[in-house]
């Protein structure tokens, strides 16, 4: 970690919490290893094309952690289970990256909340976070970004996309629900209602932007040569 002076000077100049200075601190390590990487290959005669490829990806799979990681704790309380956007940035990935590398993006960022740094919802952190009432959906939404990107992955089709978004995000409902109703001990239905029917709009509309923006964010990312993988 910095300094506490530079620390606090970071923090005014840029606006950020200390915890996401962190979290964007660890996010730049990985892309700093992956640049010291390209800086040994540069040394050759022939950079090997497939090594630059690596570069692009650890530093894309860093960057999409560290907006995971200032999104995500930004959530809205309406009740037991709050509003996250981790979901729509976790779709936006998909398109960005794909299944294997969101997946690897969220399981580091997960890592970087377990260790206690507050990236999850509502600015929390910590184990004790995974093992509350709302840690199921933390974790669910790992198979729901294999699910979802398989799918997006495999098809064009805007009709399967969105499928396969909805089949991934019924899963991480039913293990986030399933765990909600033993830790809390509530019933299903109950909890159905607190958990999982007020939020299918929203995140309907959360498919749907990162459906129609997802692609068109990729494109412009190629062309600009700023995603190369």
């Amino acid at each position: 970690c910095l300094p506490g002076t530079q620390q606090e000077v970071n923090r005014k100049r840029n606006g950020l919490t200390i915890e996401t200075a962190e979290c964007i601190l660890i996010s730049n390590l990985v892309y700093d290893m992956a640049r010291e990487e390209g800086t040994v290959m540069t040394q050759s005669p022939v950079p090997a094309a497939g090594s630059r490829g690596k570069i692009y990806v650890m530093s894309m799979i860093a960057v999409m952690t560290a907006v995971t990681c200032v999104l995500a704790p930004l959530s809205i309380p309406i009740g037991e289970v709050p509003i996250s956007f981790t979901n729509l940035v976790i779709y936006f990935t998909l398109y960005l990256l794909g299944w294997k590398r969101a997946s690897v993006s969220y399981i580091v960022y997960m890592l970087i909340g377990m260790v206690g740094v507050p990236v999850f919802s509502g600015f929390a952190g910590g184990l004790g976070k995974l093992a509350g009432p709302t840690g199921g959906y933390i974790i669910g939404f790992l198979p729901m970004a294999v699910i979802a990107g398989l799918v997006i992955d495999h098809t064009h089709s805007r009709i399967l996309q969105l499928l396969g978004m909805v089949l991934g995000t019924a899963v991480c409902y039913a293990l986030g629900t399933a765990w909600f109703c033993f830790s809390t001990n509530t019933g299903v239905m109950a909890a159905l209602w607190m958990c999982v029917i007020p939020f299918i709009v929203g995140d309907l509309v959360k498919m749907a932007l990162a459906m129609t923006m997802g692609p068109m964010i990729r494109g412009r990312l190629e062309k600009a040569g700023l995603l190369q993988i």
